[in-house]
């Protein structure tokens, strides 16, 4: 079952609460982050070129792709000074070499440059606390939601189990909810006890 949502207490650990980010059913976005013009591996990029450093991406690509990476960056940063059209065409090719190349090394599909604008809040929030060394504002904006979500799953539990043995219907909707909510907390508690990995394949 997709997990869409998620709850955790306040007071959680930091664990916790990667464990709710990676089950609240945005998982393909936060995929699609490192695609993204508004992710780090462009913006690592965009900065390497500008100041002429491989370095600042190579960290994104497995050891093996360097020399590729490496190339292909030179060949790029030697056309920064020539036609415009031309460059913007070569950058873009560096760019998604560079992202298809990190993708893979996660074992996921290269699906394309994203837009800048395109990234989920959560993941700019999640950016911006390790942007600002502040992580108490995004702990309780998403503390806050999810112990709001978590809620409405168990009032809903609790709601339908009243009526529960009247019809099948009734009953199947009651399990439905059940299911919901039990999973969801499982969910979590399955992260938190063996830990959470970069995807959820």
């Amino acid at each position: 079952m997709r997990i869409k949502k998620v709850w955790i207490e306040k007071g959680c650990t930091a664990l916790s609460i990667l464990a709710a980010i990676v089950f609240t059913g945005l998982s393909g976005a936060l995929y699609a982050h490192c695609d993204s013009y508004d992710g780090p591996v462009i913006r690592d990029a965009l900065k390497a070129l500008e100041t002429h450093n491989v370095s600042l991406v190579l960290k994104w690509v497995d050891q093996k792709d360097e020399p590729e990476i490496v190339d292909l960056f030179n060949k790029t940063y030697a056309l920064k000074s020539s036609d415009q059209e031309i460059y913007t065409i070569v950058e873009k090719h560096f760019l998604e070499t560079l992202v298809r190349l990190h993708r893979a090394s996660e074992g996921e599909p290269y699906t394309g440059l994203k837009p800048a604008g395109s990234t989920e809040p959560i993941i700019k929030m999640s950016d911006k606390a390790l942007e600002d060394h502040n992580i108490d504002d995004l702990l309780r904006k998403l503390n806050d939601h999810l112990n709001s979500v978590i809620r409405d799953k168990y009032e809903k539990v609790i709601f339908l189990s009243k009526t529960k043995d009247e019809t099948v219907e009734k009953g199947r909707e009651y399990v439905e909810a059940y299911v919901d909510y039990t999973h969801t907390l499982e969910a979590i508690h399955g992260i938190i006890e063996n830990g959470a990995l970069h995807h959820a394949h």
